[in-house]
């Protein structure tokens, strides 16, 4: 049970943006509660022993961090870190592949021309993300503060080219015009689609939206892996919270808020854990959830359910799959983003199939070896075995699909076994009652799981970092004066960045600051 009547600040949904905006309130000598849904906090950013009598922590959903800004685990003392992947990714190709070793740009260099048959689209490559990275690099501390117009934001980008590639024109056109390969097209795009149900010439520049958020993360666009789990993140930002004076209280969900623009009150329903039915009253209310679930909350129209787009499966593998190409190391190409089915064309027709409600012929996934990375979430005896868990993110299986789980998994799957010299099942480890320890997530689930509407990932179609006259001055803002939106489906939201968090924290203070 709460321990107060009334807070400066309840914060709705225990996910990892709220638990960072109560961190920040709490150390700023702000009452806080945090009121969570289910038994446990941490949203989607868990890690989850997900197969039964098997010792392995997988970050069942959410599962690599890019976004998430150094300044804000400096000024919560958090005990976490990341890992960076050397090898960015691996494609392979027929009885070959395209590696990208971030370390070694001659290793890299002979794997394009071997791939293409000259270093053009290396050079192109080396170009164009030369160019994303002077980009993040300007944008990304923008991020923590005020929120910027899109002048001022054209303004410290400050490169015409760059502002017409990311933020003016469909991406598609970039780049085709950019680079000549199929694959390695391919390659580039993927980053626009994660998460998102679109394609390369989208004139509403959903795509762009999504890539910029991909190749911005900490001024490099780096993808690392999470020390112990996801869930080591949201463990250390809910101790964090706690040593300030935060209350958290789980298996509470909010079922309404009332509010006159100065004082609100909140009500939530804990009965199934004997929390009981209560209401609490607060200063401001913080809500880790999406706007389409505010709106009900606050007893208005809801938007538009969004639709989530994608499958995620996890796996416990006994070994790793013997790769097709046998002149990469399958510690190497699995170590990165290993992609499959994504060139160009294929992205392309995946999206057209699935637009039309087919399960696509080639589903596209991305995959990635979390334990080669870090084998602190398996226990030692797994790793003494040489057991390795992995992470397929499926792209462009819409919520709309009326297929059934086992089919999608049997299509990613199937396009998985096409670039491997066995099948991934014959890899898979079995729990003790001999089950194969695999997984696999759709977007209903999601939305059962962990209350993403429709399953999408990031609350709502993820919006350009800057704003307008009806974006507030920190982009989290809404029309009643007192609730903040402090979750993914703010202005700057979107992955595992607590930027939300920080954000909507720094809004109550500076209001209180200006009083």
């Amino acid at each position: 049970m709460p321990l107060r009547t009334a807070y400066d600040a309840v914060i709705v949904g225990g996910g990892h943006n709220g638990l960072v905006a109560a961190a920040y309130l709490a150390r700023a000598g702000r009452s806080v509660l945090v009121l969570e849904r289910l038994d446990h906090t941490g949203g989607a950013a868990v890690s989850t022993r997900a197969f039964e009598g098997v010792d392995a922590r997988l970050s069942r959903y959410s599962y690599l961090v890019s976004l998430l800004p150094k300044r804000i685990v400096t000024d919560l003392g958090l005990r976490f870190e990341t890992r960076r992947r050397r090898i960015s990714s691996y494609t392979p190709k027929g009885d070959g592949g395209l590696l990208v070793d971030s370390e070694s740009a001659s290793r890299t260099r002979e794997s394009f021309v071997r791939l293409t048959g000259s270093d053009r689209d290396f050079e192109a490559w080396q170009d164009f993300y030369g160019m994303t990275h002077r980009v993040a690099q300007r944008v990304f501390p923008t991020l923590t503060g005020p929120l910027p117009s899109k002048a001022a934001l054209e303004r410290i980008v400050d490169d015409a080219e760059a502002w017409s590639a990311l933020f003016e024109r469909p991406l598609g056109e970039t780049v085709e015009a950019r680079f000549e390969d199929d694959l390695v097209r391919g390659v580039v795009l993927t980053d626009a689609l994660i998460g998102t149900f679109t394609h390369a010439h989208d004139a509403s520049l959903l795509q762009n939206r999504c890539f910029l958020y991909h190749v911005i993360g900490n001024g490099t666009g780096d993808w690392d892996v999470p020390v112990g789990g996801m869930g080591a993140l949201t463990d250390a930002l809910a101790d964090a919270a706690r040593a300030a004076g935060a209350e958290i209280v789980t298996g509470a969900e909010v079922t309404d808020i009332e509010t006159d623009g100065a004082v609100a009150e909140v009500t939530y329903d804990g009965d199934t854990t004997g929390t009981g039915t209560g209401t609490v009253g607060a200063r401001y209310v913080l809500v880790n959830a999406s706007p389409h679930a505010l709106a009900g909350l606050l007893g208005e129209q809801a938007p538009p359910k969004p639709e989530g787009a994608q499958l995620k499966v996890n796996m416990l593998l006994n070994r790793l799959p013997r790769l097709r190409d046998t002149t990469v190391d399958p510690r190497e190409a699995f170590a990165g983003t290993f992609h499959i089915a994504e060139s160009y064309r294929q992205l392309q027709t995946a999206y057209d199939q699935a637009a039309g409600g087919a399960i696509p012929a080639e589903p596209p996934s991305e995959i990635y070896c979390h334990s080669l990375t870090d084998p602190s979430i398996l226990a030692p005896e797994l790793a003494a075995r040489g057991m390795q868990t992995l992470t397929l993110f499926g792209l462009h299986i819409p919520a709309r699909l009326s297929a059934g789980k086992d089919a999608l998994l049997k299509a990613v799957l199937a396009q998985l076994d096409a670039v491997l010299d066995e099948p991934i099942t014959d890899c898979l480890a079995l729990d003790p009652d001999g089950r194969p320890c695999i997984e696999a997530k759709t977007p209903a689930d999601l939305e059962r799981e962990v209350g993403l509407p429709g399953g999408h990932i990031f609350h709502r179609d993820l919006s350009f970092p800057y704003g307008d006259d009806d974006s507030g001055r920190w982009g989290v803002e809404t029309a009643r004066p007192n609730v903040l939106v402090c979750g993914a489906g703010a202005i700057r939201g979107g992955g595992v960045s607590g930027i939300p968090g920080h954000n909507a924290a720094m809004a109550v203070l500076e209001r209180e600051q200006a009083v």
